[in-house]
């Protein structure tokens, strides 16, 4: 009688190669957590401080700390270390845009949290809003170039989305209006550019048409006129409320999902799609539930006006997600699909396997798929929406008071800042209110 010892060898080889496969792509970011939950009370300085602390050891997740630590920086009171954050992140994504066919791979073994992150599209085009905020907190020389860098990566995400002979999933993206409306405001602050500005302005208006204060920029601009002799403007920049988030969901798959798997399978090797596939793990963008929409603010004690929505982050990374969708989910059906065809593959090379070989490759199957988890890495520290109020005030100090409000109702204090407004130009201040206290510390140009 011929020893099955070998066999069972090698099967249970098998079985826990798989299990190390799996074990090994999980992924511990330690303390994370714990660090944005400063930044949302306040703390940015210790939020800077212990996202640094993490990221030697982030591995594949180190650029998506990098964009809350720039964040956390900016806030904190360190424009230019965020702006240079901003930028390195930038040029990662962009050289990540070249697909990393052995990291690809990989994914199809493993899972997407494999890969190095390299971003969703809102927040490739979010990352240049950032650097030309934190650009105009500075010298704002290089804040026009970003603004126009804004548009142009809309463009360029939507132009390569459509695959030859598919409609294009990303021709329907939520444009972000805040890049133009930065456009808009620095020409105008030119004196002399006032037909780019209207172009600008006019983008704005068609891309958030909520935008109530767009038709009075456009009407200002079509006039020529900045401010009256004597003034100058305050553009006061509020992030509010905590921005959207991934979490993971069990999702059975879509007819639309299964034939872009079976394309996605037709390219990386000979595979077919099993004729029945239980729920999936896979990552959703969900907007947070918020208690602060809008900041108050007050110049002297009295009322000044209120912020108004020029981008809706929330909305549209939601909006976005939602129309690659069945992408995101043919691409889990065809990672379920490679690692059924693998275990037949062993089966098949394996000869005279027993009942129980054959059982044990099965349960590390299983257990091959269910340590699978969705790649819910993102841009935490978004705010939830970008809003702006203009002011014209007389040249000279002012003291102005922010207050986060729900509605018309104030949810929080007030925090007080001042500004030098000068004659014909323009001063620049920025303030986050994830919740009903603020982030760090109000940023005002030039300081």
């Amino acid at each position: 009688m011929v020893s099955t010892c070998p066999r069972w060898f090698v099967c249970l080889g098998v079985s826990a190669m798989l299990l190390v496969a799996a074990a090994g792509c999980a992924i511990q970011i330690g303390q994370v957590g714990d660090a944005r939950e400063l930044y949302y009370r306040g703390q940015a300085e210790l939020a800077v401080e212990q996202l640094d602390k993490l990221l030697p050891r982030a591995g594949k997740d180190a650029d998506v700390i990098c964009l809350d630590l720039a964040t956390a920086q900016l806030f904190a009171g360190y424009p230019q270390r965020a702006e240079q954050r901003l930028r390195e992140v930038r040029d990662r994504f962009d050289y990540l845009e070249q697909k990393d066919l052995t990291e690809a791979a990989l994914s199809y073994v493993l899972d997407d949290n494999q890969r190095a992150y390299a971003g969703e599209d809102y927040e490739k085009v979010l990352i240049r809003v950032m650097l030309a905020l934190a650009n105009l907190m500075g010298d704002g020389g290089d804040a026009e170039a970003y603004s126009l860098q804004v548009t142009a990566k809309q463009r360029q995400i939507i132009e390569t989305g459509a695959s030859p002979g598919e409609e294009n999933p990303k021709a329907a993206y939520q444009r972000v209006a805040v890049g133009a409306y930065l456009h808009g405001v620095l020409r105008e602050a030119t004196h002399g550019n006032y037909d780019d500005a209207e172009r600008a302005f006019a983008t704005v208006v068609s891309w958030q048409p909520g935008f109530s204060a767009g038709g009075f920029d456009l009407e200002r601009v079509r006039q020529g006129r900045h401010s009256a002799p004597g003034n100058g403007v305050l553009y006061l920049f509020a992030f509010v409320g905590r921005g959207p988030y991934k979490r993971e969901a069990s999702e059975v798959p879509t007819s639309a999902a299964m034939l872009i798997a079976d394309r996605i399978l037709s390219t990386i090797g000979k595979h077919s799609l099993p004729p029945t596939l239980a729920p999936i793990k896979v990552p959703q963008v969900v907007r947070s539930e918020n208690q602060v929409d809008r900041v108050l603010v007050s110049l002297g004690g009295q009322p000044a006006g209120t912020t108004d929505t020029v981008t809706d982050v929330g909305q549209l990374a939601v909006q976005q997600y939602q129309a690659i969708y069945p992408h995101v989910l043919g691409r889990a059906v065809a990672r379920r699909a490679v690692k059924k065809a693998a275990v037949y593959a062993v089966k098949e090379q394996i000869d005279g396997l027993s009942g129980w070989g054959s059982l044990a490759l099965d349960v590390a199957g299983v257990v091959w798929e269910a340590t699978e988890s969705a790649d819910t890495r993102c841009w935490t520290l978004l705010p939830d929406t970008i809003q702006v109020l203009r002011l014209e005030l007389p040249a000279g100090e002012h003291t102005l008071g922010l207050r986060p409000c729900r509605g018309q109702i104030p949810v929080g204090g007030e925090s007080r800042f001042t500004v030098g407004i000068e004659d014909g130009r323009n001063c620049y201040a920025l303030a986050c209110f994830p919740d009903a206290k603020m982030a760090g510390q109000v940023l005002v140009s030039g300081r």
